[in-house]
């Protein structure tokens, strides 16, 4: 069954027969015998067919979804009992929201690597809902992310906390006060912030409520880089997790605001699906703790 499943996923992702039949070193006429294994098994087609494509139908849709959940579970399961005996080695999934994956992440998967370099990581960055949606699908095997998430089918454990600061333009009328910043100032700002599911638009919404701050303008931008891009070229302010800014505001093209009463910070939470570890993921997180003290 677990290869029948496995056919049929890629052939659901390649919409072709012949494509999948080349991807998984088989010819096509075995693919096809699969395939319509699986169909009386599941007692029903599964792919819509003609010259032109292959296509999953309702049924279709329902095995895919649960066939990558499977075949997640077995390949953690294999991994799991290799463990018992094996090095820290392997493939290990690791996804990441975009302020830890592209800024604290690959400083960690170096010392990783360096120290255990039978581990093969693969990296996906998200928003955190993006990132705990694939855990929970097993699809990835541990997931990083930012703010207060919440899952009860999920281990969700904080592991440090990342001060955060409202940054501007070098040029902004507001980069260039003496004194500090008032609320009533940065309501008359243009806002640039991240996409709903984002752990850092999450963080801006939460300040805004507390501090009953109305932006006379909202902007939202799918990155960090992309915002910061645009805050730099005066199109607006923004919040930002500290360790996503510390080049820019070195360099001097982007300033943190002095802002009076205001103290803004978020949690980083690793996500698991399971309580079980193999030893690539248990190293992984040793690393993690160990090198994360976000004060």
């Amino acid at each position: 069954m677990d290869q029948q499943l496995a056919v049929f996923v890629m052939v659901a992702e390649k919409q072709n027969f012949s494509r999948a039949a080349e991807e998984l070193h088989m010819t096509q006429p075995a693919v096809s015998q699969y395939i319509q294994a699986l169909e009386r098994t599941m007692g029903t087609i599964l792919l819509e067919r003609s010259n032109k494509y292959v296509r999953l139908n309702k049924a279709g849709e329902i095995v895919y979804h649960h066939a990558k959940e499977i075949i997640g579970l077995y390949s953690k399961m294999n991994f799991l009992i290799d463990d018992l005996t094996n090095k820290p080695s392997g493939s290990l999934s690791i996804g990441a929201s975009y302020s830890f994956g592209e800024y604290i992440l690959p400083h960690l998967i170096a010392k990783m690597q360096k120290k255990y370099p039978l581990i093969n990581p693969s990296i996906t960055i998200g928003n955190t809902k993006e990132i705990a949606e694939l855990v929970l699908g097993h699809q990835l095997d541990i997931g990083i992310v930012e703010g207060e998430y919440k899952n009860n089918s999920l281990v969700i454990e904080p592991f440090a906390v990342d001060t955060m600061s409202i940054v501007a333009s070098s040029h902004n009328r507001l980069a260039q006060l003496k004194e500090e910043v008032s609320l009533a100032d940065l309501e008359n700002e243009t806002w640039i912030c991240r996409e709903n599911g984002s752990g850092t638009r999450e963080a801006a919404e939460k300040m805004f409520s507390n501090y009953e701050i109305t932006p006379k303008k909202l902007l939202v931008f799918g990155s960090t880089q992309i915002i910061k891009e645009s805050v730099e070229a005066g199109l607006g302010i923004s919040l930002l997790s500290d360790w996503t800014i510390r080049k820019e505001v070195s360099l001097g093209t982007l300033k943190v605001l002095k802002v009076k009463d205001i103290s803004i910070t978020r949690e980083f939470s690793t996500v698991l699906s399971s309580p079980f570890e193999t030893k690539a993921l248990k190293v992984f997180l040793e690393i993690i703790k160990e090198n994360t003290k976000i004060a």
